[in-house]
């Protein structure tokens, strides 16, 4: 068995500030709708999030089983490789924040792995078999995120065409709490588990824990890893918040709840089948098909355009960054 070294604690500390920055960053667009619609408050509604992030954390392991051993090949991964992996992240994430744009740490985390294994193994150190549930998870959070919104907003018009005003507004205000509870446990059902994987990969790169036979994390793993993401969730992330709920098309609390809904729905899914999805990407597209049921004008499609084009640059942008950063250090530690 290896030692607990001060380059693997300065490994497994990279992978936990980027659990932070996923929870800061990422865990927001669970909760933009129920904030922009005034059914909580910021502070309400980042405690909520905070406790349901947490549950979804511990709620299970096949997403993080996925991404710890499911892209590059833990015989050839290095501590370097994983650092820079986590280095790329927390650049390009804290980066996107500074100007407001929500980017999927799921999309961050699978490039910038696949560039750092890239870098200290070639070809070999790739499983390129872990790329097609990522590709299964882009139509996951597309297609049954827009059509999720879309559908479920369409139901609520035709269950509630009778109902007053007043009345739509007092029973989704309701409901929306709930729907935001579980958009927040769904996300860390999905997103929260991805770096249980990463850090559980350190330590067996470390040899801190046996190689081969069953991938199994840890207990006190995924609590380290949820509460690391709950303090990054209370940390805050109105920026994100402001992007996703108020400027990309205004909500009222019954189309907060579709929205919410029909992402978590899809991620809760994607979250049992093992698929790592984008939490962002999920929600995003939920309420441009809320807006599109409205009507298609409703969505500001120039919002949307600088969301998407985050979401596309992310997946260069942090395999170049994680190349990189494992390329130096490997010619430095030569």
């Amino acid at each position: 068995m290896g030692e607990l070294s001060l380059g693997v604690v300065a490994v497994l500390v990279l992978v936990l500030a980027a659990e932070f920055v996923n929870g800061a960053t990422d865990a927001p667009n669970a909760i933009a709708t129920v904030v922009s619609t005034r059914v909580l408050s910021p502070r309400s509604a980042i405690l909520m999030a905070t406790v349901f992030n947490f549950l979804g954390v511990i709620s299970g392991t096949a997403v993080a089983i996925t991404i710890g051993k499911g892209f590059v090949q833990q015989d050839t991964m290095t501590l370097s490789a994983i650092g820079a992996a986590m280095v790329a992240i927390v650049l390009w994430s804290s980066l996107a924040w500074r100007y407001g744009l929500p980017t999927s740490e799921t999309h961050a985390l699978v490039a910038s792995l696949t560039g750092a294994g890239y870098a200290v193994g070639g070809m070999d150190a790739l499983i390129w078999s872990g790329w097609e549930k990522v590709l299964v998870g882009l139509i996951f959070s597309t297609f049954l995120g827009f059509g999720g919104g879309y559908a479920i907003l369409l139901a609520i018009y035709r269950i509630f065409h009778r109902a007053t005003p007043r009345r739509v507004e007092l029973v989704f205000g309701k409901l929306q709490i709930g729907s935001a509870a579980f958009m927040a446990f769904s996300h860390g059902s999905n997103d929260g588990q991805k770096f249980m994987g990463v850090f559980t990969l350190a330590l067996m790169v470390a040899g801190l824990l046996p190689v081969g036979g069953a991938f199994l994390i840890p207990w006190w793993v995924m609590v380290v890893c949820a509460l690391t993401m709950a303090v990054g969730t209370a940390a805050g992330g109105w920026r994100i918040i402001k992007t996703m709920g108020m400027q990309m098309t205004k909500l009222r609390p019954y189309q907060g709840f579709a929205a919410e809904t029909g992402a978590a729905v899809a991620i809760e899914l994607a979250s049992r089948l093992g698929i790592p999805v984008s939490t962002t990407h999920t929600i995003s597209t939920s309420i441009m098909g809320v807006g599109a049921a409205r009507k298609f004008s409703a969505v500001r499609w120039g919002v949307v355009g600088e969301v998407v084009a985050a979401w596309i640059l992310t997946f260069p942008i942090c395999a170049a960054i994680g190349w990189l950063v494992a390329s130096a250090v490997q010619k430095l530690s030569v």
